[in-house]
């Protein structure tokens, strides 16, 4: 029984040694004026040598970062950068549409090629302008899309003073150009440029409106490239080109709503997906159409060149379906040029298609 009175006296030993658990708290207690003090008075320096760096750096990287996109930032451009501003990759379409107005015309001889180079120079010229004047007015919008916004102006690569005079540059070229030509045979030309002035300043912005004044420049690079050569243009031709290009139009800004939405360019408001894949199917049956009735009734083809006539037909429907297939399914057609250039199965059945045509037209043709 003593032992079992005795027990509780260790209980009380046990009890004891919580005791010492103020001791943590009077470890805890030691730092505070050892960790306060002097982080109140040697950081004092160096928080101002931090904040002092760190302001002198935050400005050198907002500098570096603006001057690549403000607008009008000083220094003299790239000749590169110049020469993207002009588009060389465009320039294409000229040396596809201009020298077309060659079908009409036999025998050829150097003499309808000079004329052709002519026209092809001078609707270079034309096109160049109008491109440097569009991204001048379209600067501020081509900042919102995610592929423009890397255009010269845009990007703040080139200066707007600096587009300005390659502006001037480029009129005083092209004035050059229609003095030097035939007397009034550069109406064409003159009239691409009014439409182009009146699409850039406010055109653009109207639905179909837009999409209407891009073919119908490319039916007056055909009429120029005639008009110089003297052929009699053909109106199948005409109406088979103004659709080709229509629906090229249509197709860029399908992709462009489906790319960047419509607060890229104000005339989406006026489209659907839906409704351009319609418009876009019906302009290339009509091109189709076209093609084959300018074969069928003005075309200069060769005696018995029906059966070539009867094979172009099929590479020029499949060029279209391809197109759409791009389009529609791919989800390309924002450059055209490229889609069209770029493409094997395309390039492929353009190769075809030129060797028949050419066989067709190259063979002696029919007594009268």
């Amino acid at each position: 029984m003593d032992i079992t009175r005795s027990s509780p006296a260790p209980v009380r030993v046990v009890a004891v040694p919580p005791e010492p658990e103020p001791e943590p708290a009077d470890l805890t207690a030691l730092p505070e004026p050892i960790a306060v003090e002097p982080l109140q008075t040697l950081p004092a320096t160096t928080t101002t040598a931090t904040t002092a760096t760190t302001s002198a750096i935050t400005p050198t990287a907002t500098t570096t970062t603006t001057t690549t996109d403000v607008p009008g930032r000083r220094g003299r451009p790239r000749p590169r950068d110049l020469l993207a501003l002009l588009r060389p990759g465009q320039w294409v379409k000229n040396l596809a549409v201009v020298p077309l107005a060659l079908l009409d015309t036999h025998p050829w001889g150097a003499a309808a090629f000079l004329r052709t180079g002519w026209a092809v120079l001078g609707f270079t010229l034309a096109s160049a302008l109008v491109y440097v004047v569009n991204d001048l007015a379209d600067r501020e919008r081509d900042r919102l899309h995610p592929v423009k916004r890397h255009r010269p102006i845009a990007s703040g690569r080139v200066s707007t003073l600096a587009a300005v005079v390659l502006t001037g540059a480029l009129a005083l070229a092209l004035t050059g150009w229609a003095v030097a030509g035939p007397a009034w045979q550069w109406w064409p030309t003159a009239l691409y440029l009014a439409l182009s002035l009146a699409y850039s300043q406010g055109l653009k912005h109207v639905p179909l409106v837009d999409a209407f004044i891009v073919a119908t420049g490319f039916v007056l690079r055909l009429v120029q490239g005639a008009l110089l050569i003297g052929a009699q243009m053909s109106e199948w031709l005409a109406l088979c080109v103004f659709s080709l290009c229509l629906m090229l139009a249509l197709g860029k800004r399908r992709h462009e709503m489906t790319a960047a939405g419509r607060a890229h360019r104000p005339a989406l408001r006026g489209y659907t997906l839906a409704f351009l894949d319609h418009l876009v199917v019906l302009v290339a049956v009509l091109t189709a159409v076209s093609y084959v009735l300018y074969l069928r009734d003005d075309a200069s083809l060769a005696a018995g060149a029906s059966l070539v006539t009867l094979l172009s037909a099929p590479c020029a429907v499949f060029g279209l379906a391809r197109y759409l297939q791009l389009l529609l399914v791919e989800e390309g057609g924002g450059n055209p040029v490229h889609v069209l250039f770029r493409d094997r199965a395309t390039l492929v059945n353009a190769a075809l298609w030129a060797v028949l045509v050419a066989l067709a037209l190259l063979l002696p043709q029919s007594p009268a």
